[in-house]
């Protein structure tokens, strides 16, 4: 299974809450199209996308037929998605600060950290045993490719904790990078994370 960063958006380069509404940037999405190169048997795969509208721009961009998964959202942040991370900081520094030191804390009456990494790992576990038989059969002819996937970063740290067994992995990760999970038999196996794709 191959993670996707989506094209980079305004709110990422303001520092932003993700919202999910804001579309990517022309010129990343212009990256995103030679992404194609790079994913090797992956390509024939299908494509998972969070809800977010510039997850879907990024995977059709890359000339996939996208997927809609809700489990694959960003977590909600309530009232303070769109906001930048410094203004809430200012404007409620005790609940900004509860936030980021407790994974089940939700003060913007939105989603916790630690809810929003149980769906994701719950789709990973429904996904394990299709993505295993596909690895399993990888050497014979014809095709079903593996699965990409396309989110943000939140999702994909959710992804790599639950293949750790600990919590979201504070990893920094690109837009448009590149990060591979393999199923194993005990769960799932990290092949790397925040890969460039070959130019």
């Amino acid at each position: 299974m191959l993670f996707v960063r989506h094209a980079s958006t305004p709110g990422m380069r303001g520092a932003r809450f993700p919202s999910g509404s804001e579309g990517a940037d022309p010129s990343s999405l212009e990256a995103a199209a030679g992404l194609t190169a790079s994913l090797g048997s992956f390509e024939t795969g299908p494509a998972f996308v969070s809800p977010a509208r510039a997850a879907w721009e990024t995977a059709v961009a890359m000339g996939f037929e996208p997927v809609v998964v809700a489990a694959l959202a960003e977590q909600d942040h309530g009232r303070w998605s769109g906001l930048p991370y410094e203004e809430v900081a200012v404007r409620e520094p005790e609940s900004f600060a509860r936030w980021l030191a407790d994974r089940d804390a939700a003060p913007h009456g939105g989603e916790s950290r630690s809810a929003a990494a149980e769906r994701v790992a719950r789709w990973l576990d429904e996904r394990h045993e299709q993505e295993g038989d596909s690895d399993a059969g990888r050497s014979g002819s014809g095709g079903g490719g593996r699965a990409v996937v396309v989110c943000d970063v939140g999702a994909i740290r959710a992804a790599l904790g639950h293949a750790l067994g600990a919590d979201p992995a504070p990893f920094d990760l690109a837009p448009l990078s590149l990060t591979q999970l393999s199923a194993a038999r005990e769960g799932w196996r990290i092949g790397y994370v925040n890969r460039k794709a070959a130019s």
